[in-house]
């Protein structure tokens, strides 16, 4: 099986970036799904086997981000990648700042003398020379983004970074910061549950040349399936306090999975490979990153990229989980996105 690529950026703009048609979402590999991978444990060998098995089925692209953990995640990715860096499209993320004597305490930092600190931090935790792909992981409401963005583009000068991304920023925000430098990639979430990005934000990033990067394609897990109640999630899952997985909300939610499994059931596929393989056919600038930290998660991911839908399915699909359908907010606390 060959997976195909795609291409993040636009060449017009300088910014054409090409990496696999799915990347690998790292996050859960080390906090928030009640993972913690500590150097040598089994749970990290089984991390770093899966990226492994991800590479070899030609997945380039490997996000990270410099709060998860916080700085494991970035350690656990440069631990895998030694040997393969050539192979490697390395995302990383600042400007979520967690307090290190209690990291559920966090804010967010966009000054530029921050953008400074963090980039070499995440470059020395990662051990490479440079960045393919630095996004910032939230607005900062306090700062302009035309500071934060020109201070990332000094980055890009001094060969620190290669291309620019945001993450959670509105239409407007894109195209503020795409004034003071190209950006190449939006990364949000995205996926059947969650079509926020289709009224303003995807026709914006389509008008500028700019990709998408969806993260949660498989809907924190949701969409696969194999979720009926947050009392088979560990203690340290954060799903457990997601409005979308309580209550009214998960009993409603659950019926827009249940028509999922049966069109999957009727094309031979997974609930899992169905929705992604929806969000890979909304456009070839859609790269979404599911996440996983098994062996067989990420052959079944990576497998969507085969799935051929249909117009009958993807109205099925529309049908099933229209714009809005999801009960329930995306996360518990919504002050850090910028609507």
């Amino acid at each position: 099986m060959t997976l195909p690529t795609r291409t993040l950026g636009s060449a017009a703009h300088g910014t054409a970036l090409t990496v696999s048609a799915l990347g690998l979402g790292c996050m859960g590999m080390s906090d928030f799904y009640g993972a913690r991978s500590q150097e040598g444990s089994a749970d990290e060998r089984e991390s770093i086997a899966t990226i492994h098995r991800a590479l070899d089925l030609g997945v380039t692209l490997l996000d990270t981000s410099d709060m998860y953990g916080p700085h494991t995640n970035e350690r656990l990715v440069g631990k895998a990648i030694a040997g393969r860096r050539d192979e490697v499209v390395v995302a990383t993320k600042f400007g979520i700042v967690r307090d290190p004597a209690d990291p559920t305490k966090r804010h967010i930092d966009g000054r530029p003398e921050y953008v400074r600190q963090a980039v070499d931090g995440s470059l020395h935790r990662l051990e490479i020379d440079h960045i393919d792909l630095y996004y910032q992981h939230r607005v900062d409401p306090a700062v302009p983004i035309e500071e934060t963005v020109g201070a990332m583009a000094e980055l890009v000068d001094a060969g620190k970074v290669r291309h620019l991304g945001l993450s959670e920023a509105s239409a407007s925000t894109v195209r503020r910061a795409h004034g003071v430098h190209p950006i190449t990639a939006l990364q949000t979430e995205y996926s059947l549950w969650t079509r926020d990005v289709e009224a303003q934000i995807l026709p914006t990033l389509r008008e500028l040349g700019i990709a998408l990067v969806p993260y949660s394609p498989l809907g924190r897990g949701f969409l696969t399936g194999t979720i009926t109640s947050t009392e088979t999630l560990s203690a340290g899952d954060f799903r457990r306090q997601n409005p979308r997985f309580q209550d009214e909300a998960l009993a409603a939610n659950l019926r827009i999975v249940a028509r999922i499994r049966e069109l999957a059931q009727a094309k031979g596929v997974t609930p899992g490979q169905l929705a992604l393989a929806w969000v890979l056919a909304q456009g070839p600038d859609v790269v979404p990153i599911p996440g996983t930290r098994r062996v067989q998660r990420v052959e079944e991911n990576v497998a969507a990229a085969q799935v051929e839908l249909t117009a009958d399915d993807l109205a099925a699909l529309d049908a099933a989980a229209p714009v809005g359908a999801a009960a329930g907010e995306r996360y518990p606390d919504m002050s850090g996105v910028d609507l």
